[in-house]
């Protein structure tokens, strides 16, 4: 999750690819670009691989558009890049148990940081997985919070605010975890502002969620409820949600 195309820079192509890719329509986003050259068969691949985390579903489409961006690679960079989403796309099919990809995806975000140089733009976005898959696949939150501190550490030095909302989002989770109610109400709350203010929908509703669960009544009912909103809005997007989202049964009929 990085924040390409975020800020239009004078570029009508970017801007519309950030409209799409906010709105769930990452297929849509993907087609506007010719991967002709390494940058733009990388956004592409970026594009399809986080369709993936989002609807658990395109596994190919990523796959090949992946490839593509690994032939076109030639640079340390481009290349640490490429490898830098292969193995986000073997966590994610690890993740969502399509195929355990596990040590794919270890060995594919070691490569990227033989690659890419530290303090390089790309080294936050190599931090901040590494920490998911510390965190969910490792089970070693002391790890995935030393990532995700770097992580976050690198999204404000290149102003990244998509990447910066995820950081945000993931030290709460961890502080939750933990006990520590009030950084993580702080966390969930910056990570929403931030996703709130650039316009990424389909990044809103998990985060309406996350609050929610450090919330009291009614404040965290009208989150829930917003987050119901946006989730049928963009057509059941993110998948994973549906489960946080489903009412409680109805109790018994009172007099």
């Amino acid at each position: 999750m990085s924040g390409d195309g975020t800020t239009a820079d004078d570029d009508p192509l970017q801007t519309a690819v950030w409209r799409l890719r906010s709105r769930a329509c990452w297929a849509d986003a993907a087609a506007l670009l010719e991967p002709a050259g390494a940058d733009a068969a990388l956004q592409r691949a970026s594009l399809l691989v986080e369709r993936c985390l989002y609807t658990e579903a395109g596994w190919e489409e990523a796959e090949d558009a992946l490839r593509t961006a690994e032939a076109l690679a030639h640079s340390d960079d481009e290349r640490g890049a490429a490898a830098c989403e292969r193995g986000y796309l073997a966590y994610a099919a690890t993740l969502f148990r399509v195929r355990d990809r596990a040590d794919e995806a270890r060995a594919a975000l070691g490569r990227a940081a033989a690659l890419i140089a530290p303090g390089a733009a790309g080294r936050a976005l190599l931090d901040f997985r590494r920490g998911l898959i510390a965190e969910n696949l490792t089970r070693s939150p002391q790890a995935a919070r030393a990532a995700y501190r770097r992580a976050h550490a690198g999204a404000t030095a290149h102003a990244d605010p998509l990447l910066l909302s995820a950081t945000w989002r993931h030290l709460a989770g961890l502080a939750l975890r933990d006990g520590e109610l009030t950084e993580a109400r702080r966390g969930f709350a910056e990570s929403l502002r931030i996703r709130e203010e650039l316009g990424y929908l389909v990044g809103t509703a998990p985060a309406l969620v996350s609050l929610a669960d450090t919330e009291t009544e009614p404040e965290a009912s009208r989150l829930r409820e917003e987050a119901r909103r946006l989730f049928r809005l963009l057509g059941g997007v993110p998948t994973w949600l549906a489960h946080h989202l489903t009412p409680p049964p109805p109790g018994p009929a009172t007099a």
